[in-house]
């Protein structure tokens, strides 16, 4: 919200809050806070006066080598440079440069939160190219966890599509998760990722749009995705 009032960049005005400078409705912000329509948010005590800017919800299909980031420092592309919107949007959640698949971009603060946060257990649904044939054992240790540097990991749910020799792939749902925890998870077991698509998010899916490609929500599927993290429809 502080970025949409033109205070800087994302990462700037997180600094804002982190340094105690942000107050909402009379108290110290905190990173990541809900922020109803009527409280008051002050930067070093001035009222922050909010842009009314229309919601705008887009679905990309990311490809791989984009960076899923409003900017970049390396100067790589990013999923922002992608989607042509009028509105200032920008990607909902992480997914590596090395996976391609499903990203939602919108200025919708209060859902961007809700899909991202552990609290509300939003599924995420990966289709997952492993290298060797992946069997019984190894897809059980996936679903019963392993451990990695960053704690332990595990998947909610973890299936066998296709096995051979070379190639299998497997579908795996997760609804919180560590920096390419799918990634080192299925290195921990033996086999690593050749490939990582998302193709769906919460109840979003990722249908047939061509790698690159984006679209606009429909207000039916905005309406059902606000509803999925108890939020009412937009007007």
């Amino acid at each position: 919200m502080l970025a949409h009032a033109g205070l800087g960049s994302r990462r700037a005005c997180e600094e804002f809050i982190a340094l105690g400078r942000v107050t909402v409705a009379g108290r110290r912000a905190m990173i990541g806070q809900l922020v109803g329509q009527d409280d008051e948010i002050r930067v070093d005590g001035r009222t922050v006066e909010r842009r009314q800017e229309r919601l705008a919800y887009y679905l990309l299909n990311k490809p791989a080598g984009v960076v899923s980031s409003a900017k970049d420092e390396l100067a790589r592309r990013t999923v922002v440079d992608l989607v042509r919107a009028r509105e200032r949007v920008y990607p909902v959640g992480r997914l590596d440069a090395d996976s391609e698949g499903l990203v939602l971009l919108t200025n919708d603060g209060e859902l961007a939160f809700r899909l991202t946060h552990p609290r509300f257990g939003v599924k995420k649904v990966y289709q997952v190219w492993v290298s060797g044939p992946a069997g019984d054992a190894e897809l059980a240790r996936l679903r019963e966890g392993v451990e990695l540097e960053e704690g332990p990991a595990r998947a909610m749910q973890v299936d066998l599509l296709e096995a051979g020799d070379q190639l299998s792939i497997l579908r795996v749902v997760l609804a919180e998760g560590h920096k390419r925890q799918i990634r080192h998870m299925c290195e921990a077991v033996g086999h690593p990722v050749v490939r990582l698509q998302r193709v769906s998010l919460g109840t979003l899916r990722l249908g047939n749009l061509a790698p690159g490609r984006y679209r606009a929500l429909t207000l039916e599927e905005v309406k059902a995705l606000r509803r999925h993290v108890g939020l009412k429809a937009t007007s």
